[in-house]
């Protein structure tokens, strides 16, 4: 087989499992806090499907904030991060498979260029910090060619400080609560 056919045929079956999974995860958005139940692992879940969405809103942080008034928020951390970098594989398989789709953008260039400078750092701060540009932060990662074990590092250790952070404000919040 043609190398470039068999890349385009690759490119095309990753964007539209990222499109199919990203439509999946908002329709059961609303359903998709009941696996919260199965603990750790739930909390796994339901990260790694709210951060497998692209440009689509789901629940992340603010199931881990709750559970990190239930559960050990270093657990619900860690396996919320966990889950998060995992679900962010759609964003860098859109970039792998659809670069044209965002190119025409200032903050594509913006991200781009950062991403070209420093591509490790850029992906560490964008997933730490909660800000909407992180899937086409992904996506960017995805076009040039990040190696995916880097990106994934990246990723699970930037979304599991900001889960951190978003867990224990859970736990306090539950816990000043309690007291009042």
């Amino acid at each position: 087989m043609n190398p470039k056919l068999h890349l385009s045929i690759l490119r095309i079956l990753a964007l539209l499992l990222v499109i199919g999974l990203s439509v999946f995860v908002f329709s059961i958005r609303d359903k998709a806090q009941q696996l919260a139940i199965y603990g750790y692992p739930g909390i796994f879940l339901l990260s790694l499907l709210a951060y497998a969405t692209v440009l689509l809103p789901a629940p992340g942080v603010a199931i881990v904030f709750t559970m990190g008034g239930v559960f050990n928020p270093l657990g619900v951390a860690l396996a919320a991060g966990a889950g998060a970098a995992l679900g962010e594989l759609t964003g860098y398989l859109a970039g792998f498979s659809g670069q044209a789709v965002v190119e025409n953008s200032k903050i594509y260039d913006r991200l781009k260029s950062w991403m070209h400078k420093n591509g490790v750092l850029t992906v560490l701060i964008l997933a730490t910090i909660p800000n909407p540009f992180f899937d086409l932060a992904g996506m960017i990662a995805g076009i040039l060619k990040m190696p995916l074990v880097v990106f994934l590092i990246c990723c699970w250790i930037g979304e599991t400080l900001k889960m951190l952070v978003f867990s224990y404000a859970g736990s306090a919040s539950f816990s000043w609560l309690l007291k009042h």
